[in-house]
């Protein structure tokens, strides 16, 4: 028994830091970024810097303004959630509810390869492919409309997967009971399982927010990588992560610190984001 006690503790312990681990790795993360982009915020203006439109380092004086940046995250982010979101719960509900047995054997394994392609495939797929047509449409092939497709693209698999595990997790009881009463299957589904499994449909569209306002690669290459603020659907922008990533490498000194400090603004939008819709999910429980 004393043996058996003592592995069950060292098992307890083991648990406890692996646990540990992923807090101890966000506060590393946080502390980092906030300890080295903050106090250049607060010096350069909070202001200026978040509602800037000038971004112009190597200018006398250099302007650091991340406005265009974040505008056009979230106007990308917001076309890829267009097109994405209702393609992956569409899909969701076909693989649970409509989709043979052989049909889904072909499917399901499709969905788990498109979400392990790495994002420069996607990149790169953008590039031959969706810009020469978006181009044919007029104006620039890198423009937001390209990019909103590619991530559109890219989220679907993380929405289909988590989207399928939240209806296949609602009771069969809300099924039986609803075409009990007289209820057609479409009617079922659309007015008794997809309510019932809001929950986890949120959290998937919550994880492809995530991906597509995180993206980097596929992004830089497809978007046309322009600090400006979106000025239409076939006009080039740039993210902030593509801002970070691309000038990263040769920044030195206060250029460098605004890079790190537009990664906290980044950052603070996500947490935002994800507060927003967790409350939303709340209240959906409730």
């Amino acid at each position: 028994m004393k043996k058996e006690k003592l592995a069950e503790k060292v098992m307890e312990i083991i648990f406890f830091i692996s646990a540990m681990m992923s807090v101890v790795a966000i506060a590393t993360i946080c502390l980092f970024i906030f300890k080295n982009g903050v106090p250049f915020m607060m010096r350069y203006g909070v202001h200026e810097f978040i509602f800037g439109t000038s971004w112009a380092p190597g200018n006398l004086p250099s302007t650091y303004g991340i406005f265009p940046m974040i505008m056009g995250s979230l106007v990308i982010t917001l076309g890829a959630l267009v097109i994405g979101v209702p393609l992956g719960i569409l899909t969701a509900v076909f693989l649970v509810y409509f989709c043979s047995e052989k049909l889904y054997k072909v499917l399901s394994p499709s969905v788990n390869i498109m979400a392990s392609i790495p994002s420069v495939i996607y990149g790169f797929f953008g590039l031959q492919l969706l810009v020469p047509l978006v181009r044919r449409l007029g104006g620039n092939g890198m423009s937001v409309l390209t990019a909103s497709i590619l991530l559109g693209i890219m989220i679907i698999p993380t929405i289909i997967t988590l989207s399928e595990a939240a209806l296949r997790s609602v009771p069969k009881v809300f099924y039986t009971g609803s075409i009990g009463l007289g209820a057609t299957h479409e009617r079922t589904i659309l007015k008794v399982i997809l309510p019932a499994a809001k929950s986890g449909i949120i959290s998937a569209v919550i994880l492809g927010v995530g991906r597509a306002i995180g993206e980097t690669m596929a992004v830089i290459l497809v978007a046309g990588n322009q600090p400006l603020l979106p000025r239409g659907l076939l006009k080039g922008v740039r993210t902030m992560t593509t801002n970070i990533v691309l000038e990263m490498a040769y920044a030195t000194g206060e250029h460098r610190e605004a890079l790190i400090a537009t990664s906290v603004v980044l950052f603070v939008m996500i947490l935002v984001i994800n507060f927003v819709f967790t409350i939303v999910k709340r209240r959906g429980r409730s």
